[in-house]
C-alpha cells in the first residue's frame, strides 16, 4: 500500500486524578466509537497490573494513569457499560481479562481488529504493527514494547508511543469496517465477537487445569491427584497473587502427583518444593488435596484427555489429511485465516460423522466450507489441481472442464 500523509492526531493528555478523568471521558460517551488499549506488567503477579489505560476518541486521546495515587477508575467503567459506544480493541483478550477482574464485567458492546483482519484475509492473528502498516503504510514505533510501564515518571517517549496505540487503532478500525462492508462480512466478525463477549471465556476453570499439563499416564488415580493439586495450585496463586509457576512448577505438580507424598517431610524431597512452603499454608492443602483425591471412587476418577478406548470411533488420517488441504484450498477463495474457520478438532469430528451439527455446518462458515467439506466426505466430490490450485469438482467431472 502507497505511503499516505501523516493524519492529524490530537495531543495525549495524562490523567492522573479521578477529577480528571471525569471531566475528560464525559464527551467520550458523545462518540460512536473509541479506541482501547492498555499497558500492564505480569511478571510477578498472577493478576495482570494496570499500570496505564489508553483511550481515543475524534479528537481528544486520553493516558490514564492506573497507579495514580487515590483515582477511582469508575468513570473508565462507565464508559465500558455506555452501550451506545463501541470499545474498539487489538487482539482485545489480556485487555478484557483486566477489565473484568477490575471492574467485574466487560466493555460493551466491542470489537477486535485482530478478529475483524483475520476475516478480511490479513493471516491469522496479525499483529498490530503489520496491520497498521498494511492498512496505512505507515510504520509504528514499537521500541516501547517491553518497557516497564509500573516505573514513575512515564517519559514523553513512553507517552507518545502509548498515544500512537490508540490514534492509528481508529484509521485501522474505519479502514477495515470500510473492506469488511465493501465484502459483506460484518456480520461474520459480530459472530466471533460472542466469545469475547462472554465472561466465561476468562475465567478459567481451576478444575480443568490439569489438562493443560499432558499428563504421560493413563492411570487415572494419578490423574484425579493430578486434578485436585492443579486446581489448589491454580486457587493459591489467585488468593496470594502471584503465578501459578512461581507458586509451584508443572514439573513439581507432576512429581507430586506420581509420588503421592503423605507427609510433610516427603512433600519437602519433591524437586522445586521448599521446605517453608511444604510446612506453610499451601503445602499442608496440596497433602489435604492428595488424600481426598487418593480417596474418590473409581466412578470419579477422570481420564486422560488423549486416552482413547479400544472402542472410541477415530477419524481416517486421509480423510482429516484432505479436509486440511480443502481448508486451506477454501480459505484462500475467500481470502479468510484458516484457523478461524476450523480447528483440528472440529476436522476430526467432521471426518467421523458429517451428517451431525457441526461448527463449521453453521453460520458464515457454512458458506466458506462447511458444504464443500460434507460434500468431500460424503463422496460427493473430488480435488484436484487446476492452474496450480486445489479445487473441488462433482465425481466423475473431467479436470479440463471443471
Amino acid at each position: 500500500m502507497a505511503r499516505s500523509a501523516t493524519p492529524e492526531f490530537p495531543p495525549a493528555r495524562l490523567i492522573s486524578s479521578t477529577q480528571e478523568l471525569e471531566a475528560a471521558l464525559a464527551p467520550f460517551h458523545n462518540e460512536s466509537f473509541v479506541t482501547v488499549d492498555t499497558e500492564f506488567m505480569r511478571e510477578q503477579t498472577y493478576w495482570p497490573e494496570l499500570c496505564l489505560v489508553q483511550i481515543g476518541a475524534t479528537n481528544d486521546v486520553v493516558l490514564i494513569d492506573a497507579l495514580a495515587d487515590g483515582i477511582d477508575l469508575t468513570p473508565l467503567k462507565n464508559l465500558f457499560a455506555d452501550t451506545a459506544v463501541l470499545k474498539v480493541f487489538h487482539a482485545a483478550r489480556q485487555d478484557l481479562e483486566i477489565f473484568l477482574h477490575l471492574f467485574d464485567a466487560l466493555p460493551t458492546p466491542l470489537f477486535d481488529t485482530q478478529v475483524a483482519a483475520m476475516v478480511a484475509g490479513f493471516g491469522d492473528q496479525v499483529g498490530y504493527d503489520s496491520l497498521v502498516g498494511s492498512l496505512t503504510g505507515h510504520m509504528i514505533d514499537k521500541s516501547h514494547r517491553f518497557t516497564d510501564w509500573s516505573v514513575r515518571p512515564l517519559s514523553p517517549a513512553q507517552l507518545t508511543y502509548a498515544a500512537g496505540d490508540v490514534t492509528w487503532l481508529r484509521l485501522v478500525y474505519e479502514r477495515l469496517v470500510k473492506k469488511l462492508e465493501q465484502e459483506q462480512r460484518l456480520d461474520w466478525v459480530a459472530a466471533e465477537m460472542a466469545e469475547l463477549e462472554d465472561p466465561a471465556t476468562f475465567r478459567p476453570d481451576p478444575e480443568k487445569q490439569w489438562e493443560r499439563l499432558r499428563a504421560r499416564t493413563n492411570n487415572r488415580r494419578m490423574l484425579a491427584v493430578l486434578r485436585a493439586i492443579a486446581a489448589l495450585r491454580e486457587r493459591e496463586a489467585q488468593r496470594v497473587n502471584v503465578p501459578r509457576q512461581r507458586l509451584v512448577k508443572d514439573e513439581s505438580l507432576l512429581e507430586i502427583a506420581a509420588t503421592t507424598p503423605a507427609t510433610t517431610e516427603a512433600l519437602t524431597r519433591v524437586r522445586g518444593v521448599s521446605r517453608g512452603l511444604a510446612e506453610g499454608r499451601t503445602g499442608q492443602a496440596l497433602l489435604q488435596a492428595i488424600k481426598q483425591a487418593q480417596a474418590l471412587p473409581d466412578s470419579e476418577l477422570p481420564r486422560s484427555p488423549r486416552s482413547k478406548s479400544k472402542d472410541t470411533p477415530r477419524p481416517s488420517a486421509s480423510l482429516v489429511a484432505l479436509l486440511k488441504v480443502l481448508l486451506t484450498s477454501c480459505c484462500e477463495k475467500h481470502d479468510v485465516a484458516p484457523r478461524l474457520v476450523a480447528s483440528a478438532d472440529d476436522l476430526d469430528a467432521l471426518a467421523l460423522d458429517p451428517s451431525q451439527p457441526h461448527a463449521v455446518l453453521a453460520g458464515w462458515r457454512r458458506k466458506v466450507f462447511g458444504e464443500t467439506a460434507q460434500a468431500l466426505c460424503e463422496g460427493k466430490i473430488a480435488l484436484c489441481v487446476k492452474s496450480g490450485r486445489v479445487v473441488a469438482i462433482p465425481q466423475n467431472t473431467d479436470v479440463a472442464s471443471a
